[in-house]
């Protein structure tokens, strides 16, 4: 199991221009910010080895201007980490890097919302053609990636469970815990009908008639199956 690591940001970092890498290995988190600093010009890149790491440095910074996200990470299962970051810092863009680039999991990582995937044993000069389409507003995709990958049953999976706000994204993981409303209630300190509505809202939302339902969705946009198991 990769060990989860963090850089503290120092009270003297300037946070006007800056980026953060976020992947739980750290000869290939060093090496992301070594390729970042060199193709562009950010004051300051900041790195961290997990999900639940980088949402606390996000909530006590403003927005980066661009985050490098690596797929297999310690604290969540496939999309799970890009949809949490995505409801984070909605406008903020995100470009996965990852050793697995497949067809199908480029596809539903941009239909999840990053703005570009780079498989990790790219060059430079790919990372910087990334970037900058990026910053023109466009969307990076590799030069071998087909279109049309025979997942368009787990893509519209994505973009509903893209749609959930925060609350509702939380309620649906307590949800998949096999919690019940008042169960749900007593942890977000919630009213029990305020679960229910949500959960009425939720459901709308997915395209689905029960809670069951709900569960097969978030499981399959995950598709934490087809991710190698964390070293």
């Amino acid at each position: 199991m990769s060990s989860t690591f963090t850089k503290d940001p120092r009270p003297s970092v300037d946070f006007e221009r800056w980026a953060l890498v976020i992947d739980d290995h750290p000869l290939f988190c060093d090496a992301l910010e070594l390729t970042l600093r060199s193709v562009t010009d950010y004051s300051n890149i900041e790195t961290s080895g997990s999900i639940a790491a980088a949402l606390n440095l996000l909530k006590s910074s403003p927005a980066p201007e661009l985050i490098l996200l690596d797929l297999n990470l310690p604290d969540v299962d496939g999309l799970e980490g890009l949809m949490q970051l995505k409801r984070a810092v909605e406008d903020v863009p995100i470009l996965i890097v990852s050793s697995m680039a497949d067809n199908s999991i480029i596809g539903n990582a941009i239909v999840a919302g990053a703005r570009g995937f780079v498989p990790k044993h790219s060059p430079r000069s790919v990372f910087r053609d990334a970037v900058d389409k990026i910053a023109q507003g466009e969307i990076y995709k590799p030069a071998d990636f087909v279109e049309g990958s025979g997942c368009e049953g787990r893509h519209d999976n994505l973009k509903r469970l893209s749609s959930l706000t925060n609350q509702q994204a939380r309620i649906l993981e307590l949800i998949c815990e096999g919690k019940l409303n008042k169960q749900i209630a007593f942890d977000l300190s919630i009213a029990e009908t305020t679960v229910k509505a949500h959960v009425t809202a939720i459901m709308r939302k997915l395209g689905v008639q029960s809670r069951t339902q709900a569960v097969l969705v978030a499981q399959d946009a995950r598709y934490s199956k087809d991710l190698p198991t964390a070293d």
